[in-house]
This record gives structure tokens, sequence and C-alpha cells, in this order.
């Protein structure tokens, strides 16, 4: 029998949200050269759309990341998971603020190294994410 209890819907959720935050990512990625290509207004119109379902999902990855943690006991992990479990923490922040400031009007450095960078840290908590499973 498969058992679904609130630990499973917030895992649920959590896995909902960082599909969103970093897939979400990736595939403005790929579509900004097309939309440029479009219209010049096109790649700022769809990241406005995108902001919005975004910010969400990246607030419930934050939720449910608290409402997991309450679920286990991390006092009985080892200095491994801890190591890991940390360098999460530090990714997810590094993740929000620089798609933070990469939504600010700024140069075009600034925005092409603040959007790889808060992918990449995405892609980076998400991996040690699954570290912390597996």
């Amino acid at each position: 029998m498969i058992d679904v209890d609130a630990y499973t819907i917030a895992t649920a959720l959590h896995l909902l949200g960082v599909t969103v935050w970093v897939g979400g990512q990736i595939v403005m990625a790929a579509l900004v050269p097309a939309l440029r290509q479009a219209a010049p207004e096109a790649p700022k119109l769809a990241a406005q759309r995108f902001a919005q379902v975004a910010w969400p999902m990246f607030a419930l990855v934050i939720v449910t990341g608290i409402w997991n943690v309450w679920n286990i006991d991390i006092s009985s992990r080892d200095t491994t998971y801890h190591a890991v479990f940390g360098a999460k923490l530090l990714l997810v922040a590094l993740s929000g603020v620089a798609a933070f400031v990469h939504a600010q009007p700024t140069s075009t450095v600034v925005r092409a190294v603040t959007g790889a960078g808060s992918l990449l840290a995405g892609i980076g908590a998400f991996f040690c994410g699954v570290l912390l499973v597996t």
C-alpha cells in the first residue's frame, strides 16, 4: 500500500517548485534569441510573465524546504550531509539573489551574468538536493 502523508505532499510540491524555477530558466534561456528575433520587446514581456509564475514557485520551494527539514532529524545526520545541506542553502540563496538582480534594469553584461548565475546556482541546489536523498 502507498502511504501519502504530509511529508510526501511537501516533497512533491517542493519538486514542482524546483521544476518550474530551474526548468523555466532553462526554457527562457533557450527562447530569448528567438523572441528577440521575433520582436525586440518580446524577451522582456516573456520574462515578466515568467516572473509571475517563477517567484511564487521559488517561495513554494522555500516554504516546502523548511517543511521538509522539520520532518527529518537533521541532528542525526553526518558531517557530509550537513556540508551538502549548507551548500544547497547557499546555492538556493544565490539563485534567488542573482535572479532578483537579473530582473532589475541594469547593463546587458550584468543581466547576462546574473541570469546565468541564477540558473547555475539553481542547478547546483537541485543536484545537492538529489545528493541529500540518495
